[in-house]
Formats: C-alpha cells, sequence, structure tokens
C-alpha cells in the first residue's frame, strides 16, 4: 500500500503561519512580556485547547488583550462555546497569580517557552496544533540535529526492551537526538540507550514537569535533565490523566524527523502516535516480530500497511542521510574472550528470557554454576536478567 512512506499525507497547510503570526508587530522587550504573560494565563484557562488559543489570539491581534476582553464579544464567535467562555470568565480571577507564577518558574529551573520565542522548535511550528506554551526543564531539541522518536509498549518484552535500549544506544553515538514519552517499557529503554552512548534524550510528559511518571524512572528522569531534558505543555502539578497522553503524542511526532516503533499490540497508545506522524507527513518505521506474538501485531500490522522495516540501526540512519554509518542487524555478542563454559552458556541464551534451571538443562551445568556464570556475563554486558531467575542476551 506504501501510504506510510515518503510522507504520503500532505502536511498541514497552516503551518506557514506559525511564529511569524505570532511574533509579528512585537516591537519591544515589555510587550514581549505582556504577550508571554496573556499566552501563559490562557494555557491555564480549562477546557482551553491549544487551537482555541490561537484562533482567539489572531481574532484579538494580540494575548495580551484578550486579558479585557468580554463575555458578549466571545459570544460572537462560532469557534467558542459557552461552556468554555465560562471557564474563561471563571478564570479571569487568576490572573494577577499566573502572572506571578510565571515570574516565579525560572527560579525552579523551569522555562516556559511560547511560540513567540526564537527558541521554541521549528519542527514543532509545522503542525496545526502546536502547543502555545512548554515547560521545559533541562534543553529542547535541537531543530539542527537530525531527531528520531523511539516508541512502544509499557508492558513490553525483553525482546523489545533490549531493542529499543539498542536502538537508543546506536542512533545517539551516531549523533541522532532520540525522543520518546519516558513512560515504563520502550519509551524509558530508547531514553536509557541513548544516555549509555552519552547522547541527548528528550522526554514528553503527560503530566507537570515537576512529577515523574512512572516513577520508577526517576533516575532516568534526573540523568535527562543534564544529557537533554523533560517538557509538557500542561502546567506544574498537572497530573498524569489518561486523556493527557494522547494529546502529548503529537508534541512526541511533532519533534522527531522520523517515528521508530519497537513493540505495539493491535490496539496499542503508540498507533495514535503513528496516526499524528502522518497526519504531520512523517514516516514511521516499525520492527517486525514474531508472528505468534501480540506485542508485535501493531508492529507486522505497520509494515503491512506500507511502513519502513526497521531491521538494523543502520535503516534509520541512512534514511536520515547519516554519513559512515555501518550497516549493523540485531545480534548476539561475538562472545570473543568468554571463557568455554561462559561461551557455551551464552550460546544457549536468547532475546527471549529463559527460567535458570532451562539454561543449566540446556547447557548441562549444575544450576549454582549455571547462576554464578550468568551473574559474571551480567556485570560484563552480556546478559540481561529479569524479575524470577530469568536471563536473556543482551545486545
Amino acid at each position: 500500500m506504501g501510504e506510510m512512506k515518503g510522507g504520503a499525507r500532505e502536511k498541514n497547510g497552516e503551518q506557514e503561519k506559525g511564529g511569524e503570526m505570532e511574533r509579528q508587530g512585537i516591537r519591544s522587550a515589555e510587550e514581549l512580556k505582556r504577550e508571554r504573560e496573556g499566552l501563559y494565563w490562557l494555557t491555564l484557562t480549562p477546557g482551553w485547547g491549544a487551537v482555541k488559543i490561537r484562533r482567539l489570539g489572531e481574532h484579538m491581534g494580540s494575548y495580551s488583550g484578550i486579558f479585557n476582553i468580554e463575555e458578549k464579544e466571545l459570544r460572537k464567535l462560532d469557534f467558542i462555546y459557552q461552556k468554555e467562555i465560562e471557564q474563561f470568565s471563571g478564570h479571569k480571577r487568576n490572573v494577577e497569580a499566573c502572572v506571578r507564577e510565571l515570574a516565579r518558574l525560572e527560579t525552579q529551573g523551569i522555562r516556559f517557552v511560547t511560540p513567540l520565542d526564537a527558541d521554541y522548535p521549528q519542527r514543532l511550528r509545522q503542525i496545526c496544533d502546536y502547543p502555545m506554551g512548554l515547560y521545559v526543564k533541562g534543553k529542547l531539541p535541537d531543530d539542527r540535529i537530525p531527531t528520531a522518536a523511539v516508541i512502544g509498549a509499557r508492558a513490553c518484552s525483553a525482546y523489545g526492551r533490549e531493542t529499543a535500549r539498542m536502538l537508543g544506544r546506536e542512533l545517539a553515538a551516531a549523533g541522532v537526538q532520540v525522543v520518546s514519552g519516558l513512560a515504563a517499557g520502550v519509551d524509558g529503554a530508547g531514553h536509557r540507550g541513548a544516555l549509555e552512548a552519552g547522547g541527548e534524550t528528550f522526554g514528553v510528559l503527560g503530566c507537570g514537569v515537576d512529577i515523574c511518571y512512572p516513577r520508577e524512572n526517576y533516575g532516568l528522569f534526573a540523568e535527562m535533565l543534564s544529557h537533554g531534558g523533560v517538557l509538557s505543555e500542561y502546567g506544574l502539578g498537572e497530573k498524569p490523566l489518561p486523556g493527557n497522553f494522547p494529546l502529548r503524542n503529537r508534541i512526541i511526532s511533532g519533534l522527531a524527523d522520523v517515528v521508530v516503533v519497537v513493540e505495539a499490540r493491535k490496539r496499542s497508545g503508540s498507533l495514535i502516535t503513528v496516526d499524528l506522524a502522518l497526519e504531520q507527513g512523517k514516516d514511521v518505521f516499525a520492527v517486525p516480530g514474531r508472528l505468534t506474538d501480540p506485542l508485535s501485531e501493531g508492529c507486522n500490522h505497520l509494515i503491512q500497511q506500507g511502513a519502513y522495516l526497521c531491521t538494523s540501526p543502520s535503516d534509520i540512519l541512512e534514511y536520515l542521510g547519516m554519513d559512515g554509518c555501518k550497516k549493523q542487524r540485531f545480534q548476539k555478542k561475538s562472545g570473543k574472550g568468554l571463557a568455554k563454559k561462559e561461551k557455551m552458556l551464552y550460546s544457549c541464551l536468547d532475546l527471549q528470557p529463559k527460567h535458570l534451571e532451562e539454561i543449566a538443562l540446556a547447557c548441562a551445568l549444575p544450576v549454582g554454576e549455571c547462576l554464578d556464570l550468568l551473574t559474571e556475563l551480567e556485570l560484563r554486558g552480556y546478559v540481561t536478567a529479569e524479575g524470577g531467575q530469568y536471563y536473556g542476551i543482551k545486545l
């Protein structure tokens, strides 16, 4: 079918409006300050999304002027409903508190970046519903550097986790920025791999940037602040509500040049990101899996529908035009330098974790000796240990 390749779906026609429309007419630092305060307040208005805020700003000719708009004028606008007018009016009493809060953000190590600002990501300006404000801890992705989103299942398999980690590591080592959602499973593994390579990786949250979700990724969250950054369009203290994640996915795909799906069920949140990527004109790669594995149903279906097949990091690097990349395949390490028994045990392992007793039986070694060897191989980076005495290879 091929519709997932080559940006076959057209990019949104409004993409050129972003940025220039918002920056025009602002002549001084004081005017910019007032406009940013207006935007900050608007983005915290309950029930108001990015497109509605932008349309109202276009109608008024500024964002700061919206502070003083009357309800009767809002009722004349066909894109604003009565409930939204009530939410807007109720939020007016929070104007001064919002202005003070914006001024305090930097003391917390947080920046509020708007389309009015020069460092707002250019890639995001290309989507029709680009966020009107981003809370940022650390850095934003560099627009000049190729960027890949590595996404997939939260409840991934050991194969999916190791593959995502390897992809993140190899892409980052080649100079590619890695973006994902800092979720459990594939997302976290992709971030971790990028950090292992000394690269930069960026997490787009479905909650406030002052909240680490899930908690298990706290160490990763903290490390990313000095080797990339975390960002969100949700205000401080915003909890990770289920409805937030589909919306944040457009930012993940929007920041990326290409989206790579590692594992996904047939009905998966990752496929929402894929749809958004296609609407944004982005190409999609999918890592194939076994026909009988439900976690690979989504990826295999994407390939069937025309997504690019990802068999190695070099598939993505070649697509991105990265020079000098060597062809690699998902494979075991060579085992060179291992002792005889270590080689024998290692040859019995694969990406799908096996129980200690199954491994001991396969390599004809006592369970205790097998455990000692596995521990040594894990320390040397050949083996990954799962809960319940399950072990698999590390790519």
